[in-house]
């Protein structure tokens, strides 16, 4: 999208019990991010186990945006790399023929370590709908903590394999907003460019969502949009929309139009194991170690690090733990994952010289869901894409960007759902708390006010001028707002203040942080291409000056 006109630049019959299952299981997809088969083996390749005692010039804990991109440049320079990822490498279908199991139907293989899902809209006319399952290294993450649950992806790929692939570029005027310490006309002119060229972005046919009956529900949010005069935006993507047209002809194995999203989409996304880590993988420097956790980095005596990983299995024990050598570290585990683990290595001692930065400026980039009932006239539609294209641009005038989400339970809702990314400014940080060994997050529920309020300057005024109402039975018992999650992590080591302007951990030359823990918890958009583009300045300079 222009930054004139939008936020980016590149392109996103069952019965009652069905229904209500996937009213659960689906509307996460919505705020959530080839063809497979070629790409896929090529990306998974490479995986195998790192064995103790091994040294290797760069290890890359995560293998996530920020990741992939590290390992990509580094081994295009010549380095060997060595990822570290703690989920699966989602590379053998299951029992189902499948990689990844459908939205509408979890099983196992959809949640991280739960016996009971937790998906994102988890209520139906005010009664839970969530089910139990077996407990398995499963592709979603709902972590919980204090005030908010947080949804990551696990494995290879991390969150590109659960979004919904919305690739957008931030309006040029937000951007000092976002980095302030970032030159931006270096990142509009080159590393946005290069992020969206490597993530394959692409924008659907205008032509074909306005005739395509899988778009219908976002037609009747544009219609509701521009009847209230909120501009309304087509949305750039990852997802191949060439294989979505086929989809919809019925000559290829349906994905986005089976209901595929939130626990992986297996045919026509474009994820990071069929762009970024297929390339890195394709110059024969690049290894994975997936179901591998990091839990030490310390100063090793002969220089380098010292990094203590544990191997888990698919239960989430841990099989063995190998101590392994490291010239240069990145840290790329999410912006969680990395927060979590500096905060961990300072506290203890591991990296006691990490600054007081190190845990702050975490945020959930302004996320508030909610859904409207339409009027009888405004059918939304029985097929509906699991991937959004559109959105709702308020953000100048009111503090919110909305996205226009599908809810493809198979069957007539009447329903438009929305993921709005707001202005709120609260920022949490996490702590180390020794009583129990782990890390805490202070966010707190209240603080998701604010994103309400800018997401009512959009939805109220729609809801005035259709004469429509909110539903109250998606997120609880006559609840309106989910305002209890965020899909877009951000923050936790931001740049310039835990790190130096480039990701350089103040204090420890040959740490890095380089994935969404830099940015200051917002980014106005989906944060994806931000992250991308954020990593290939980062690894550049590092490049440059450090190797």
């Amino acid at each position: 999208m222009s930054d004139s006109t939008s936020v980016g630049s590149g392109a996103k019959g069952v019965s009652r019990r069905g229904f209500i299952a996937g009213t659960g299981s689906l509307l996460g997809a919505m705020a959530l991010s080839g063809r497979a088969p070629a790409a896929l083996a090529q990306a998974v390749s490479a995986t195998a186990p790192i064995a103790g005692g091994a040294h290797v010039p760069a290890l890359v804990i995560g293998s996530g945006y920020g990741g992939s991109v590290a390992a990509l440049r580094l081994a295009e320079a010549g380095v060997d790399v060595h990822m570290i990822e703690m989920g699966m490498a989602w590379d053998t279908p299951g029992p189902d023929g499948k990689i990844f199991c459908n939205t509408l139907s979890p099983d196992h293989r959809s949640y991280w370590l739960r016996t009971r899902t937790k998906a994102p809209l988890n209520y139906f006319l005010g009664a839970p709908i969530d089910k139990n399952i077996s407990r398995y290294t499963g592709i979603l993450d709902a972590e919980e903590f204090s005030g908010i649950t947080v949804y990551q992806g696990r494995g290879v790929g991390g969150g590109s394999l659960v979004n919904g692939g919305m690739a957008v570029t931030p309006k040029r005027e937000n951007f000092a907003a976002i980095l302030p310490s970032v030159d931006a006309d270096e990142m509009y002119n080159i590393y946005y460019p290069r992020a969206n060229a490597g993530l394959g972005v692409g924008t659907i046919d205008p032509a074909w969502f306005d005739s395509t009956d899988c778009y219908q529900y976002a037609r009747v949010g544009r219609k509701h949009a521009q009847r209230s005069g909120f501009p309304w935006v087509f949305v750039p993507d990852v997802y191949d929309w060439d294989y979505m047209k086929q989809e919809a002809a019925g000559t290829v194995t349906k994905s986005a139009l089976a209901g595929e999203i939130l626990y992986g989409n297996n045919n026509g996304k474009k994820s990071l194991q069929k762009t970024y880590i297929a390339r890195a993988s394709a110059t024969g420097r690049v290894t994975i170690s997936p179901l591998h956790k990091v839990t030490s980095v310390a100063p090793a005596a002969g220089g380098g690090y010292t990094v203590v990983i544990d191997q888990i299995n698919t239960n989430g024990d841990t099989i063995e733990t190998k101590t392994v050598t490291a010239d240069k570290v990145f840290f790329a585990a999410g912006s969680v994952g990395t927060s979590k683990l500096l905060v961990k290595l300072k506290a203890t001692g591991a990296l006691p010289n990490l600054n007081g930065e190190v845990g702050k400026g975490w945020g959930d980039n302004g996320n508030v869901m909610c859904g409207r009932a339409n009027h009888m006239w405004d059918p939304t539609g029985c097929l509906q894409s699991t991937i959004p294209c559109s959105g709702i641009d308020n953000w100048a005038a009111g503090g919110a960007f909305a996205e226009v989400a599908p809810l493809p339970t198979g069957i007539e809702t009447y329903a438009s759902f929305y993921l709005s990314i707001t202005k709120n400014p609260n920022r949490a940080e996490f702590s180390w708390n020794a009583a129990t060994g782990k890390v805490d997050l202070n966010w707190q529920t209240s603080w998701k006010q604010p994103s309400i309020d800018m997401a009512k300057t959009i939805f109220d005024k729609i809801n005035a001028k259709e004469g429509t109402i909110y539903r109250t039975d998606l997120f609880g018992v006559y609840k309106i707002w989910g305002d209890h999650l965020t899909y877009h992590p951000l923050g936790g080591a931001v740049l310039n203040k835990a790190t130096d302007n480039y990701g350089r951990l103040v204090g420890y030359p040959g740490l890095y942080v380089i994935d969404g823990a830099l940015i200051p918890g917002n980014t106005s958009v989906n944060p994806f291409v931000t992250i991308t583009a954020l990593a290939e300045r980062n690894i550049e300079k590092i490049i440059a000056t450090d190797l």
